[in-house]
């Protein structure tokens, strides 16, 4: 009988120290996938000149976009993640916009919006915007479904006119332009 209280007295401080070991791990999201990875895209126009940089960093809910571009028309612009990560011979080998799960474009469409959906940047009178934007619809954590990173990459595109937010984007010509990298 003593052996057997001996037994499970071991066992259930066994236990207590597992469940403390579990409790105490490191409460800072990073056992999340991809938390902590962060990427780029150097953005370009069409005829290469640098337009600045859009940066990505994966945090435990989702995706920190900024944004920091020059030469663009004053006003606003489109802001999309596009499918395909690249962006020669011009602009159109992008693709269409990242849509993991088909699901339909716009922020104000019933049926909308779909990861690649960004709100619209606006550029001062000098050309410059600068934006940061959060979203939970894609991930940098490699193998997954919404992953920027799947076997063809992403890019980003700016484009000429303010995206609609309705069925059908409505932003007019591409004039920028970044392959999402790795940092």
């Amino acid at each position: 009988m003593r052996f057997r209280k001996t037994i499970i007295g071991l066992m259930a401080g066994l236990l207590v120290v597992l469940a403390l070991a579990a409790c105490s791990g490191d409460d800072d999201g990073n056992d999340i996938a991809g938390v902590g990875q962060r990427a780029s895209a150097a953005m370009s126009g069409p005829d290469g000149s640098p337009m600045g940089t859009v940066t990505l960093e994966q945090g435990p809910h989702g995706v920190l976009v900024s944004a920091d571009i020059s030469g663009l028309s004053p006003g606003g612009h489109g802001f999309h993640i596009h499918t395909v990560g690249t962006c020669t011979p011009d602009f159109s080998a992008a693709g269409g916009h990242f849509a993991p799960g088909e699901r339909g474009h716009g922020f104000m469409y019933a049926d909308g919006l779909h990861a690649g959906d960004l709100p619209n940047i606006y550029a001062a009178g000098d050309g410059t915007a600068r934006a940061d934007y959060f979203t939970d619809l894609i991930t940098l954590a490699a193998d997954a479904e919404t992953s920027v990173f799947d076997a063809d990459g992403s890019a980003f595109i700016v484009h000429a006119k303010p995206d609609t937010y309705q069925s059908e984007a409505g932003a007019g010509d591409r004039v920028a332009c970044g392959v999402i990298e790795r940092s």
